[in-house]
């Protein structure tokens, strides 16, 4: 995989916290390469991995989602992440056919070490995590004070199940 120039690493290392789905190909495999491909950029080590959630699309149709969040501790700054997380989207055969597309991987960068980051290319938070549970419930399990209570019972009637606890990672996770 060729990443892009990430540019100069920061001075302290930010706590990241990056959504994870696939739901077309080999799923799980995607996501664990997504962690593994993660974990070797510089300056940044995937630390803990939520249990690995189906999902139901939201405002799209196709088949359904594998989802995870990831926590991450990174010294690239937003931008540079942002860069390399397409990257690797891209390298796992990620095409962006339609707003709302099945895809081979997704990764979303949901809060970066409390930034309020709005650019045209980035936005962080990310702006439509509390619309959904695929999203809430794995960042909840990692990171309760992240997600706000009401929210999560606003998204309750979506279609979720956990399949498989924190350790489907192991292998790839930094811990």
């Amino acid at each position: 995989m060729n990443l892009p120039d990430l540019g100069e690493e920061g001075e302290r290392p930010a706590l990241v916290y990056v959504g994870l789905g696939a739901n077309l190909g080999e799923r799980e495999a995607a996501l664990r390469n997504a962690l593994a491909a993660i974990g070797q950029l510089p300056g940044t080590r995937v630390t803990r991995v939520s249990p690995l959630y189906g999902s139901a699309p939201v405002d799209a149709g196709g088949p359904d989602y594998l989802n995870a969040v990831a926590e991450l501790t990174t010294a690239l700054a937003p931008q540079p992440l942002l860069q390399a997380l397409q990257s690797i989207e891209q390298a796992a055969g990620r095409q962006r056919p339609y707003r709302n597309a099945p895809r081979t991987l997704d990764l979303d960068i949901l809060w970066f070490g409390g930034q309020a980051i709005d650019t045209p290319e980035l936005t962080v938070p990310h702006p439509r995590m509390a619309e959904r549970a695929f999203v809430l419930r794995p960042l909840a399990d990692l990171a309760p004070e992240r997600v706000d209570a009401a929210a999560l019972q606003a998204v309750a009637s979506q279609d979720i199940h956990r399949l498989e606890g924190p350790g489907w990672a192991d292998a790839v996770v930094g811990g």
